[in-house]
């Protein structure tokens, strides 16, 4: 029988959240006092959870085993991969994605927080804010990230005193304004003791804010991406072979924004032809209107040159198409992108050869001040690129659209991804001096 919590969270909004933070920081033990506080673990979970926490010694739960799952993760006490978890309560239903903090996994942080509505970003309340914090709001910022929650979190091991809080506060959110964030709040917690993590705590009467389930249950969240521009990437082409359907010519793919009808005019993207969407097939049932993140059949009036890797767009709303592509990047490979390097641009569902033209700056995260003409960016480094493709592609700016507006660049020789691009994202870089790609068949 589903009960009253069940059958509202089953039409509660939905709320994608990171959670990020230097290594221990506490990430790990906030999201777990999450799931354990809203009863959202399961019994053999939490048993599992005590035995394991009764084999390493340590007294009660250890609640960030709920989430730091591999085994290298329990042994080292830190969060290596993305951890995702899905929990409801009667107000909302909740993914989140637990980070890892080391600047060596800063590439899972990127991964964690592309799809994210909101933030956690963890300080420790005796370090303050340090690089790898200030590192996380860059990438936030970068990501537009439409929320971002300041956790100072062990607040107990500095006597729960609200000069400290305000302090850390103060610097943090100075900083984010600095990098365009729009929003910060700050909240105080201890996860370890569960000091307004989901109640309320009797140990700071100074703050009078909500708990942090408390604002992610209520922070405004829109999923309306109907009024962007619609956007459907070609993963397939479907030609059953059938009697019944002799003729039937689909593609398939997700739609990435925006909503397609039957009757529309679209054009096919980079070729630029255009025809009219005769039927679009839903599970197999034909529809009349599709919209964002539905995986639909679009079928076309016109018998047209069609591939995977295309992008089918209304004809009224079609991006410019280019050959050359600035972007502000997180590179996330431990071998460092470098002018003229030859990569692989993988946008959607279409990848082509590029070369890295240019590297104009690098951002320097102490002061957001920047380091003209790098030459290279090295592991997790921020800078502003631009790179020349081999074919056209047509590419949105990642301020209307962070689905088409993103990009990752690929080692060509082993499959490595180097870098995530931002296309058209800028922290005001200078202009290039000059062109660095040396004159051979990756020149174009």
């Amino acid at each position: 029988m589903t009960t009253t919590t069940e059958a509202l969270a089953a039409t509660a909004t939905l709320l994608r959240f990171a959670t990020a933070g230097s290594v221990d920081d506490g990430k790990s033990t906030l999201v777990g006092r999450l799931l354990h506080d809203s009863k959202s673990v399961l019994t053999d979970q939490l048993e599992a959870v005590e035995r394991a926490s009764a084999n390493r010694g340590q007294d009660g739960p250890d609640l960030a085993l709920l989430t730091d799952g591999l085994r290298a993760e329990r042994e080292q006490g830190i969060t290596i991969d993305v951890a995702y978890r899905y929990f409801a309560t009667p107000r909302r239903r909740f993914i989140l994605a637990d980070t890892p903090g080391h600047v060596q996994y800063t590439r899972n942080m990127v991964t964690g927080a592309s799809t994210a509505e909101l933030t956690v970003i963890l300080v420790d309340a005796r370090n303050g804010v340090v690089e790898q914090t200030r590192r996380h709001a860059a990438i936030a910022a970068l990501l537009r990230v439409p929320h971002v929650v300041l956790a100072v979190n062990k607040m107990d091991l500095v006597g729960y005193r609200e000069p400290v809080f305000a302090a850390i506060a103060e610097e943090f959110t100075a900083y984010a304004t600095e990098l365009g964030i729009p929003e910060v709040t700050a909240i105080p917690i201890s996860a370890l003791a569960g000091d307004n993590v989901v109640e309320p705590s009797a140990h700071m009467d100074w703050y009078g804010g909500p708990t942090v389930l408390e604002h992610l249950e209520t922070v405004p969240v829109s999923h309306d991406l109907a009024h962007c521009h619609a956007r459907l990437p070609v993963q397939y082409v479907i030609r059953p072979q059938s009697a019944e359907h002799p003729d039937y010519r689909g593609y398939a793919g997700q739609i990435a924004a925006g909503s397609f009808r039957v009757g529309e005019q679209v054009t096919v993207l980079p070729s630029g032809r255009t025809t009219t969407i005769s039927g679009i097939d839903l599970l197999g049932e034909p529809v009349d209107v599709a919209w964002t993140t539905q995986s639909v059949t679009l079928l076309l009036a016109d018998d047209i040159d069609v591939s995977r890797g295309d992008l089918i767009v209304p004809t009224k709303d079609a991006p410019p198409t280019t050959q050359d592509v600035e972007a502000t990047v997180c590179h996330v490979a431990d071998a460092p992108l470098t002018v003229g390097h030859r990569v692989l641009l993988k946008h959607g569902t279409r990848t082509v050869k590029a070369i890295v033209k240019d590297i104009p700056s690098r951002l320097t995260l102490d002061d957001l001040s920047l380091h003209p003409h790098p030459g290279l960016l090295a592991a997790n480094d921020i800078g502003r690129v631009k790179i020349r493709t081999a074919e056209p592609l047509p590419v949105d700016a990642y301020a209307d659209s962070r689905r088409t507006g993103s990009f990752i660049l690929i080692d060509p020789a082993d499959g490595t991804t180097l870098t995530a691009g931002m296309v058209g994202e800028s922290f005001a870089a200078p202009e290039p001096v000059k062109d660095a790609a040396d004159d051979d068949g990756w020149d174009f």
